[in-house]
């Protein structure tokens, strides 16, 4: 598995990763600190989030027509400026809110054409997809280990805008590896046109909903999104600092990237005959997190929480991956990858902005003690749905029908 394009990638992915993991504590302290409190950091993560849903179909699209590796190079190089911009404006001592924000929606604009890509290279580098998928979610853990923490500690020594320096330089890195990689030529439809582009999109959702187990998990992932992951950082941050000090948020999410790195490990090894039944079935253990934060647990109890919960996500996140990557054909892979990315994060930015309001009505412990039980609820109607629960693994994506043709001009 390590030839030469996996080892670039994966160096580019991991670099690229860290710089993302030390990001959200970076983003959580510095909006709090210039006043804006939990809305604050909700409407600056939101606009991150709100471009990434509405523009992630259009990157699927060109991801296929154009190539992922294109618009992956692309994306970084935009990431770059981004990043670069909030980190001049931080260490000048200029940061006003509405440049946070309009940096953040321009960075979520480019990442909503990096995404996509991401599901269709795995299978051109790699030919054990689930190994390798496994082993970018332990890169992904090692970010999470490390990124907080190192966040947190230089946002105390020299401030968030160091941090968001940094983020600029890891995208730098991205970008190159992904551009010394020597992939083999990839056949591209040469359409043109409003025409095309809609056929495209009619053709990537009709290969998302003939997939009843996908859009299952979807339809679950958009009450998720907004009971569960849209709450955890705008709320669990301010929680956390405010009982335990900055330190220990840090700390907390370096704790669930430790358990995500055990979860990567066992994803490499254990290929269940049901994948997504063998996920759902792990995931119970993510809605510790908010439980743990929600009764202000001790600080060893709060960091076994997370690990337990990082585990747990890690060991879905293998399963759900290799599932999309080794069922849907590649012809299509990204604009379906687009259908479901955008599906899974779309309830999220509407948890983050309403989570500061939400919990200055009814307290953030009840608002994050209820997201611990729908996570409950989620995981075990993810085991009562049929298709869900009888995916059988497969090996590598089966082949696309002959196309329709399609109009070749507007």
């Amino acid at each position: 598995m390590w030839t030469r394009d996996f080892r670039l990638y994966f160096a580019g992915r991991a670099v690229a990763l860290l710089g993302d993991g030390m990001l959200p504590v970076a983003v959580a302290l510095a909006v709090r600190d210039a006043g804006h409190g939990d809305s604050g950091v909700g409407l600056v993560l939101a606009s991150w989030m709100t471009p990434a849903v509405a523009l992630i179909l259009f990157g699927g699209v060109f991801a296929d027509r154009f190539g992922a590796r294109r618009m992956m190079i692309g994306a970084d190089v935009v990431r770059v400026a981004t990043q670069a911009v909030v980190a001049y404006a931080l260490i000048s001592g200029n940061a006003p809110l509405w440049l946070l924000v309009a940096m953040s929606a321009v960075a979520g604009g480019a990442a909503a054409m990096f995404q996509p890509g991401v599901a269709s290279m795995v299978p051109l580098i790699a030919a054990d997809v689930q190994r390798a998928n496994g082993v970018l979610r332990v890169a992904d853990a090692g970010a999470q280990l490390l990124g907080p923490a190192l966040s947190a500690t230089l946002v105390v020594l020299t401030g968030p805008g160091t941090v968001y320096a940094i983020n600029a330089a890891t995208f730098a890195v991205s970008a190159a590896c992904l551009l010394a990689l020597r992939l083999p030529p990839v056949a591209r439809a040469a359409r043109q046109g409003i025409a095309s582009m809609r056929h495209d999109l009619r053709e990537g959702w009709h290969e998302f909903r003939s997939r009843s187990w996908m859009w299952s998990v979807i339809l679950v992932w958009v009450a998720f999104g907004i009971l569960v992951f849209g709450p955890i950082i705008p709320l669990g941050s301010g929680l956390i600092t405010g009982y335990l000090g900055e330190n220990a948020y840090g700390w907390a999410m370096s704790a669930m990237g430790a358990g995500t790195v055990l979860g990567g490990l066992v994803a490499m090894r254990v290929r269940p005959d049901r994948p997504l039944a063998a996920g759902a079935a792990a995931l119970f253990g993510f809605a510790l997190i908010p439980l743990s934060i929600s009764v202000q647990a001790p600080l060893p109890l709060l960091l076994a929480a997370h690990a337990v919960g990082g585990a747990s996500w890690a060991f879905w996140s293998v399963m759900w991956a290799t599932s999309i990557q080794t069922q849907v054909p590649r012809d299509v892979l990204n604009r379906v990858s687009a259908y479901e990315v955008a599906g899974s994060i779309m309830g999220i930015p509407i948890g983050q902005v309403l989570a500061g309001p939400v919990g200055g009505l009814v307290g953030p412990e009840l608002v994050l003690g209820t997201s611990a039980a729908v996570g409950v609820a989620g995981c075990a109607l993810l085991l009562l749905l049929r298709p869900i629960r009888n995916l059988r693994r497969a090996t590598s994506p089966p082949p696309l029908p002959t196309p329709t043709p399609v109009p070749t001009t507007a």
